[in-house]
C-alpha cells in the first residue's frame, strides 16, 4: 500500500493569485444581473439611464434620455443611451465607465438610485467580454469641443483604458453624454422583463422625465414628462448612532479631524449632543477625552454597547427626497390612464435603528392598469425592481394583504400595486440591486401603505357597485314602463298613454339618479287623475 505524498505550502501557494475587482465581477456577471438574455439587455439599459438621471437632477436638469436599440445579428444588438446632463470632464471618463466601486455616492450616507458604484461600467464590461470591443463614450460638457473616445476596461487593473479619443467641434455647445455599445447573447422582447417594461416603470416614478425609445424593429415609443418640477437634491446625512457597530466606529476615526472622542461623538453622528455624550460617559465608564486615535476594537465595543442603552430622536430625513403622492399620481395616470387612483407618501421612519427611510405606494385600478391582473410594480429612490419578485420584501407585503376585504375579488382584477422605498441605505439582496431584504420594520411600513390605499379603493369600487345596482334596477324597471302604461292606459280608458309612459319614466329616472324620489308620485297621480283613474302608490297598488 503506498502512501500519500503531502504537498508543502509553498507548492500549494504556487496557484495563489490576486484578483481584482473587474475579473471578480468578470467571471461572475450573473451578480450584477447580467443573466439570461433578456435580462441581460435590460440590465444594459437600466445601467445607462440610472446614471442619466441622477446626472441630470444633479445638474438640476429635466432629462430628455433617448434609447435606441437595433439588432445587428443573431443575439446581436447595439444600445446607444444618450443624455442632456452635465457631460463627463476627460480625464474622468475612464473611472466613470473603467472602473468599478467607484462614483460619486458610493462612499456618502446619500440617497441614490445606485450605490455600489458598478453601474456602467458593469455594462462596458459585459460589452467587452461578448463582444471584445470597446465601448464609444461621446460627452460635452457643453464648452467649445465634444470628446469621442472608445474605452476599455483592464481587468487585471480595474481600470479604464482609453483605446482612442477624436475631438469634434461644437458649434451648437451641445451637452451631454452618449453611450453606445454593442453586446451578444442577448434577446428583445416586449415581455415586463424587457426594455420596454422597464422604461415605462421609471416614466411613471420619474414623471418630471422625457423618455423616446426606439425599438430594434424602429417603433418610435414616447414617454412625455408629466410633471414641470425637478425633483429637490438629497443632502448627505450624518449616520445615526444606533445601528453603530465597532467596526463603523473605527472606520469613521480613520477619516475623523476630532482630536477627543467626545466631539468625534458629537461632529460625526446625527441626534449626538453633549447631553448624551455624558450619557455614553456615564454608561460605559470610559474616558471620552482621549484622542480618537488611540480607540481600539475593545474601547469601540464598550461605547456601540453603551450607545444601544441609550433613547436618541430620530434621525432627521432632510436628506430622503420622496417622489410625492401627486406626482406619483400623476406618473400614473399619464403612463396607465386607470379609472381609479390612490397614492400615499408615508412619514419618515427607521430601521436597523437608525437608518432612515420613506414609503411611498400607490393603486391604479381599471383602465390601463393589471391589463394581465394584479400587477406589483417596484421601485427603490424611484429606480423600476424589475427581476427577483418573489424573494422582494415588497411582493411578500403586497401579496400577504388580504385583497379581497378591499373589494378586489381574484388575481385578475385590473390592478396595479405602485410601491417605491426611499432611503440612504437600501438592503438589497443582491448586488443585482433587484429585490429589497425582509427588514421587519419595512415590510410592515409597507403593509400600512397598501392598507391605507386599499381603504380609498374599497369606498371607490363600493360605490361603483352601488352605482351598477342602481343602473340593472333602473334599466328593468325601464324595460316594463311601456308595458306598465298600457295596463293603465286600459284600466282608465285613456285614448293617449303617453303622458303615464312619461310619468313612469319620470319615477324610475329620478328615484335612481338622484336619490331623491319625493314628488314622483304625486307627479304621477297627478296625470292619472287627470285621466279619470284613482291614485297608485309606490308599490302599484
Amino acid at each position: 500500500m503506498s502512501e500519500t505524498k503531502v504537498k508543502h505550502a509553498d507548492e500549494i501557494f504556487k496557484s495563489f493569485k490576486m484578483q481584482s475587482v473587474s475579473e471578480f465581477f468578470k467571471k461572475n456577471a450573473a451578480m450584477l444581473g447580467y443573466t439570461g438574455k433578456l435580462r441581460s439587455l435590460t440590465t444594459l439599459v437600466h445601467e445607462g439611464v440610472t446614471n442619466s438621471l441622477d446626472a441630470c437632477e444633479e445638474a438640476r436638469l429635466f432629462p430628455d434620455i433617448s434609447v435606441y436599440i437595433s439588432e445587428i445579428g443573431p443575439e446581436h444588438y447595439r444600445v446607444i443611451m444618450e443624455d442632456n446632463a452635465s457631460g463627463i470632464p476627460l480625464d474622468y471618463i475612464p473611472h466613470v465607465f473603467g472602473k468599478m466601486l467607484a462614483g460619486s455616492k458610493a462612499h456618502r450616507n446619500i440617497q441614490s438610485r445606485g450605490q455600489q458604484g458598478i453601474g456602467v461600467s458593469g455594462a462596458v464590461m459585459y460589452s467587452q467580454v461578448t463582444t471584445g470591443k470597446p465601448t464609444e463614450v461621446v460627452t460635452s460638457t457643453g464648452d467649445k469641443i465634444i470628446n469621442k473616445v472608445n474605452i476599455k476596461i483592464d481587468v487585471e487593473k480595474n481600470a479604464g483604458e482609453i483605446i482612442s479619443r477624436e475631438t469634434l467641434k461644437n458649434p451648437d455647445k451641445w451637452r451631454g453624454t452618449r453611450i453606445n455599445l454593442e453586446a451578444k447573447n442577448l434577446q428583445y422582447n416586449r415581455s415586463k422583463y424587457g426594455p420596454y417594461s422597464y422604461l415605462k416603470m421609471t416614466a411613471i416614478a420619474n414623471p418630471h422625465t422625457r423618455i423616446l425609445f426606439v425599438e430594434p424593429d424602429g417603433t418610435k415609443i414616447l414617454f412625455d414628462r408629466n410633471v414641470r418640477v425637478i425633483p429637490k437634491n438629497p443632502k448627505e446625512m450624518k449616520p445615526h448612532p444606533h445601528g453603530t457597530s465597532a467596526d463603523d466606529i473605527l472606520s469613521m476615526i480613520k477619516n475623523s479631524s476630532a482630536t477627543r472622542v467626545r466631539t468625534f461623538l458629537v461632529s460625526e453622528f446625527t441626534r449626538v449632543s453633549t447631553k448624551k455624550v455624558e450619557e455614553i460617559e456615564q454608561i460605559s465608564g470610559l474616558d471620552l477625552d482621549i484622542n480618537p486615535k488611540k480607540v481600539d476594537w475593545e474601547y469601540a465595543e464598550k461605547l456601540v454597547n453603551a450607545i444601544k442603552q441609550i433613547t436618541f430622536m430620530a434621525p432627521p430625513t432632510e436628506g430622503l427626497i420622496p417622489i410625492g403622492a401627486d406626482s406619483v399620481k400623476l406618473g400614473l395616470e399619464g403612463i396607465l390612464a386607470p379609472e381609479f387612483v390612490h397614492t400615499v407618501t408615508r412619514s419618515p421612519q427607521t430601521y436597523h435603528g437608525g437608518i432612515a427611510f420613506i414609503v411611498e405606494a400607490g393603486i391604479a385600478y381599471g383602465g390601463g392598469a393589471g391589463n394581465n391582473g394584479l400587477d406589483i410594480i417596484r421601485y427603490a429612490n424611484r429606480t423600476p425592481l424589475i427581476f427577483d419578485q418573489g424573494g422582494c420584501c415588497i411582493t411578500e407585503a403586497a401579496k400577504s394583504i388580504d385583497w379581497k376585504r378591499y373589494g378586489v375579488k381574484d388575481d385578475n382584477a385590473p390592478l396595479t400595486i405602485f410601491v417605491n422605498l426611499v432611503s440612504t441605505h437600501i438592503p438589497y439582496t443582491s448586488a443585482g440591486k433587484q429585490a429589497i431584504a425582509t427588514e421587519e420594520e419595512i415590510y410592515n411600513e409597507i403593509r400600512f401603505a397598501l392598507m391605507e390605499a386599499g381603504r380609498s379603493l374599497s369606498r371607490y369600487l363600493s360605490g361603483k357597485r352601488r352605482a351598477h345596482e342602481k343602473l340593472t334596477k333602473k334599466k328593468t324597471l325601464l324595460r316594463y314602463v311601456v308595458e306598465t302604461s298600457n295596463a293603465l292606459g286600459s284600466l282608465i280608458k285613456a285614448e293617449d298613454n303617453s303622458k303615464i309612459i312619461k310619468a313612469l319614466t319620470d319615477i324610475v329616472e329620478k328615484k335612481y339618479d338622484f336619490e331623491e324620489t319625493n314628488g314622483s308620485e304625486e307627479k304621477a297621480n297627478q296625470i292619472l287623475e287627470e285621466n279619470g283613474a284613482e291614485e297608485v302608490s309606490e308599490n302599484g297598488e
